[in-house]
């Protein structure tokens, strides 16, 4: 009669929802994590001062997590701030069930990738890097724990200006190994290797003697940079009475194309 009642009483009773609302998947990411040796990602939600230290706020599922920056793998206050919502992998190293929040490292997930890294990279491998930071001429990028750089002359084919006008940190970018010393832990990457090159196909399309509309792409004291399409700049000198800007509009009067060095030569015949 009990359990007669109770179904009339409660229409739509099921009492296997109720148990299952008993299990927290975002504990259960916790403890899996914790007893084997799992890294984690959840982004970086905020920054909080706890027991006198300064720690990254996250989350898995509804428990809420800290990583101090001593367990960051990151010294610098401000470049710890920076973080702020990204993405961060990290490992478990202790919960507290009752008070419902956990303490992270960074440092050891990062250690973690890094070795696994180490381990599957071969030469002329191509590999998606992360951005770190971007400076002018130079990146700073993140493989799998393993940070690289990236000059701009390697970045891609064309003139670059300013790195800062291209990417942003966070980016995610395709990259080839170029060299690889694992045994001193020396890695060179270009993401100008993993792309199509406009060379030598461009030369059926620019030859000497003619004039072809461009943009200008730089600046420099040694000449000008216009650029004619998608990773293909014609190096010129400055003009005579006039001066051009980047992003001005001209047409090149080609002089020559050297498929070799991958270069254009010519000169700015009108500014429009």
């Amino acid at each position: 009669m009990s359990q007669e009642l109770k179904r009339i009483l409660i229409e739509g009773y099921q009492e296997e929802k109720v148990q299952r609302q008993e299990y927290d998947e975002g504990w259960a990411q916790i403890y899996s994590a914790k007893q084997n040796d799992l890294i984690l990602q959840s982004e970086m939600i905020g920054v909080e001062v706890k027991l006198n230290k300064l720690c990254a706020v996250i989350m898995v599922g509804n428990v809420r997590g800290y990583i101090p920056q001593e367990f960051s793998g990151v010294t610098d206050a401000h470049a710890f701030r920076r973080l702020l919502g990204e993405p961060v992998a990290f490992k478990i190293v202790s919960y507290d069930r009752e008070g419902e929040t956990f303490i992270a490292s960074r440092q050891a997930a990062l250690e973690h990738m890094e070795g696994l890294t180490w381990k599957w990279l071969e030469p002329d491998a191509v590999i998606t890097a992360v951005v770190r930071s971007v400076e002018p001429k130079l990146l700073t990028l993140d493989i799998g724990g393993i940070s690289v750089e990236l000059p701009v002359q390697q970045f891609g084919y064309g003139w670059v200006e300013d790195l800062r006008e291209e990417v942003q940190a966070g980016d995610h970018l395709k990259v080839k190994v170029m060299e690889l010393d694992k045994e001193n832990k020396i890695i060179k990457i270009s993401k100008k290797a993993a792309e199509k090159s406009p060379w030598p196909d461009c030369t059926k399309r620019y030859i000497a003697g003619g004039t072809y509309k461009g943009k200008v792409s730089g600046v420099m004291e040694y000449g000008i940079f216009v650029n004619l399409e998608r990773g293909v700049d014609a190096l010129v000198p400055h003009m005579r009475f006039e001066k051009v800007k980047r992003g001005d509009i001209v047409y090149v009067r080609v002089r020559g194309v050297d498929p070799k060095s991958e270069h254009i030569y010519g000169r700015i015949s009108q500014k429009r």
